[in-house]
């Protein structure tokens, strides 16, 4: 599941919708809907997530946030380290073999350092 999908689910529930409702309403099938909130699709188009905001009626926080978690709620990314250091292409190696074996806890840790290193 990705960021977006999470956070899409959870709109939809907290209002007791269906995803076949909904989906009707935004003009897509329910089997997208269902793919996008499992991970399975790709971002969604800046179209369709004004269609979600609007669909949901969210104010301009919630509605930042929705598209922030669709920028990074790709779910099969590539690294392309060609250009960069060794050390940044293990690094890459290392997250995309271990990922999977990470907890919870480890994988926050990791985004609030990267946070950090970002700024």
């Amino acid at each position: 599941m990705t960021p977006f999908g999470e956070k899409l689910r959870a709109l939809r529930c907290e209002r007791g919708l269906s995803q076949k409702d909904m989906a009707a309403a935004l003009g897509v099938s329910a089997a997208y809907l269902s793919a996008l909130e499992h991970g399975k699709r790709g971002v969604p188009t800046w179209a369709l997530i004004q269609k979600i905001i609007g669909y949901f009626n969210v104010i301009w926080d919630d509605a930042e946030e929705l598209q922030r978690l669709a920028e990074s709620s790709r779910p099969r990314v590539v690294i392309d380290t060609s250009n960069l250091s060794p050390a940044a292409t293990e690094l890459a190696n290392r997250l995309a073999d271990t990922i999977a074996k990470l907890s919870e806890e480890e994988i926050k840790g990791l985004i609030a350092q990267l946070g950090k290193a970002g700024k």
